[in-house]
């Protein structure tokens, strides 16, 4: 396994060994593209109309009013990303269907959320993760570096990697400029995120699912039709070794475990104690405690519907190992001299990569295998994928730099204020992604999905352990979390810069890296890493002081249905006064005539000289009322302006209750799920 990865040699060029010309968009799939923007912005606009916008809790949580469809949909539409339909195929060609351990685990994760972790986190009444983190914990710096750690990984492994792939996919069918169809695609992304917040995000995120799901399907179809069905492909895949070989060596000989998700424990890519443990505990982070996730479900109107939207989502999650990954194992059967290319210098030539040209698998399918129009419908999917994980990102990061970073450093900040933070912070992500691109151009690599998920390893499980801890251990504090997040990132920090400096050897080459590279699996690694922070938290807070009643209230599994402290309405009290005073009406016995006619006077001046500014003035405010409105902030009058005084958000205490008989279908079809779960994973063990 090579962790690191080249998105510029992840396609393949318009001409190729395989097709011997180019193939390229015509007027029908450009029209079923054009048709397909149309409808995400549609839905997006609508959805703009359906919340308030102009308060933190309309804007970042979509009101709380969110039913179980559009939750479930938003949450698999963001994990599935253009990255998805990249690396997860061009896995399936490499190495099998090993990869795919980590969409079941991610079922097994997204139920643990809806029925574990949500409770906690509706009772406490929270907007953000961090934020989460400061309440249970207290002080502020367990916050801080979550906050600033989510912002980095989000670059670092989710926006320029999903960006970057999906880019270049419009690149192949459309031969427009990287940074153009870049640049294109995150002006369309941010105007409804920007302007739509969360709701906008759900609902254009349910309404690309259902594209990319009825686009997969077709190209799974096509796929196994054109391979000539199941057999077929079981058969196909151990005999797809290309033609050109470098001599004596593995390289281009499909894997004798392929159709095996446990795999040995020793020698394989994805040893099995590694896939059960150490895949587990990042995973939980990312299902369990990661804003993008917990977002969704936090904008459920209830947790009924939450646990209804985890239930989804994890259903759904079945599908990518039939869409994606073995579609791209079928291309390696059809087009094995070019995708399972095993020679370096041919690699160079058909890829630009001499490390493989397996991530080109998916958009091989798709241009050569598609007949007109729905060639255009494919385009649509990758872009839908693209833009469902972008816009989820940006909102969530939006959301956590807003709420944690900024507000921490403006504390006197208007609700006003965070509002225009929020989407200006949205405009700047947009600007960071595109400035990332030539970082992760310049990268080398193989397998994309398999590099995205070792870079979470190095940085994801004492997260998780945080998490874990906060939830369900009392006596964890925050000096035991900030200890053992900050030395378990340390060592985390290490293994990955290991990690690039000294490269996975190719599959010709001997491999001379250090023995905690060579012999110590990254998954592997990640088991380790989870018990060293484990460790650190519990030493630390056993031997410092316990946490405050008011760090445990409603903040774990065990008092999440502690009474709600009532508290005192600060701004109610002022408000009142301040109303008091303006609608008392004026002594008139202290003003003396003359000093009536004075302010008379003052006042028809005043009138006389604004007059002549009114009309520049006039067309200012119009355009700054549309913007506004657009954006759906609601500026208040000078008068009513509360910017001068501090935000003090309230704090939304969730109810815990359910309905009986609605619980009882959603616990019902939890048992179902896990039975599935099962037997799928029982089967391809």
């Amino acid at each position: 396994m090579d962790p690191t990865y080249n998105p510029k040699t992840s396609m393949p060029p318009s001409s190729s060994p395989a097709t011997g010309g180019t193939i390229s968009l015509v007027a029908v799939d450009i029209v079923v593209l054009v048709v397909y923007f149309l409808l995400v912005l549609a839905v997006g606009f609508w959805s703009m109309f359906r919340t308030n916008r102009s308060t933190v809790d309309g804007y970042f949580l979509a009101g709380k009013s969110m039913t179980w469809w559009p939750v479930g949909a938003s949450l698999f539409a963001s994990n599935i990303g253009s990255g998805h339909f990249i690396g997860l195929a061009g896995s399936g060609a490499a190495a099998g269907i090993g990869a795919i351990a980590y969409e079941w685990n991610g079922m097994l994760m997204v139920l643990l959320l809806g029925w574990l972790f949500l409770p906690i986190y509706i009772a406490s009444g929270v907007t953000t993760m961090p934020e989460y983190l400061q309440r249970r914990f207290g002080g502020r710096r367990t916050q801080l570096f979550i906050t600033i750690l989510s912002l980095f990984i989000y670059i670092f492994t989710k926006i320029s990697v999903d960006m970057y792939a999906g880019a270049l996919f419009i690149q192949l069918a459309l031969n427009w400029n990287i940074y153009l169809a870049v640049i294109l695609l995150l002006s369309i992304t941010a105007l409804y995120t920007v302007t739509g917040g969360l709701a906008a995000v759900i609902y254009t995120d349910a309404a690309q699912t259902v594209i990319m799901l009825a686009g997969s399907l077709t190209l799974m179809g096509f796929s196994f039709a054109e391979v000539g069905g199941w057999n077929a492909l079981m058969e196909g895949y151990f005999k797809a070794i290309p033609s050109i070989r470098v001599p004596d060596s593995t390289c281009g000989i499909p894997r004798a475990d392929a159709f095996h998700i446990f795999r040995d424990p020793v020698n394989s890519d994805l040893p099995w104690p590694g896939v059960i443990i150490g895949m587990s505990i990042p995973s939980m982070w990312y299902w369990c405690s990661d804003q993008v996730i917990v977002q969704r479900s936090l904008a459920a109107k209830n947790l009924t519907h939450a646990k209804g939207g985890s239930l989804l989502a994890a259903y759904l999650k079945i599908l990518p190992f039939f869409v994606i990954m073995l579609p791209g194992m079928i291309s390696r059967i059809l087009y094995t001299d070019d995708v399972a290319c095993a020679d370096p210098e041919l690699c160079e030539k058909i890829c630009q990569n001499p490390v493989g040209c397996t991530d080109t698998a998916y958009a091989r399918l798709v241009m050569e295998l598609l007949p007109t129009g729905l060639r255009g419908l494919m385009m649509a999917v990758m872009i839908a994928a693209l833009m469902s994980s972008l816009t989820s990102i940006f909102n969530s990061s939006s959301t956590i730099f807003t709420m944690d970073l900024w507000k921490s450093f403006r504390t006197n900040a208007s609700e006003w204020e965070l509002m225009v933070v929020g989407r200006v912070f949205v405009l700047v992500l947009v600007v960071v992604s595109v400035l990332w691109i030539p970082v992760v151009q310049a990268s080398q690599g193989g397998q994309l999905f398999i590099y995205i998920q070792s870079i979470s390893t190095y940085l994801q499980p004492p997260v998780s352990i945080i998490f874990l801890m906060g939830c369900f251990w009392k006596r964890a504090n925050e000096k035991g979390a900030f200890w053992g997040l900050a030395i378990g990132l340390v060592i985390g920090c290490i293994r990955m810069l290991l990690d690039f400096i000294y490269p996975a050897p190719l599959c010709y080459e001997d491999d001379d890296r250090p023995e905690v590279l060579k012999y110590v699996h990254y998954l592997y690694f990640s088991t380790l890493l989870s018990c060293i922070t484990l460790a650190v938290v519990v030493v630390v807070s056993l031997a410092t002081e316990e946490p405050k009643p008011e760090q445990i209230s409603r903040l774990t599994w065990f008092t999440r249905f502690d009474p709600v402290e009532p508290k005192e309405q600060v701004f109610s009290v002022e408000q009142s006064k301040k109303t008091e005073v303006i609608t008392t009406p004026p002594n008139k016995a202290g003003v003396t005539e003359k000093e009536q006619e004075s302010t008379n006077g003052q006042e028809h001046h005043q009138r006389r000289d604004s007059s002549s500014s009114t009309s520049s003035i006039q067309s200012q405010s119009r355009l700054m009322r549309a913007l506004y409105w657009l954006c759906g902030i609601e500026r208040k009058n000078q008068g009513d302006d509360n910017t001068g005084r501090p935000l003090v958000p309230e704090q939304t205490i969730g109810s815990l209750e359910e309905n009986p008989s609605l619980k009882l279908a959603v616990n019902i079809n939890l048992l179902i799920c896990l039975a599935v779960i099962c037997f799928i994973i029982g089967y391809w063990a």
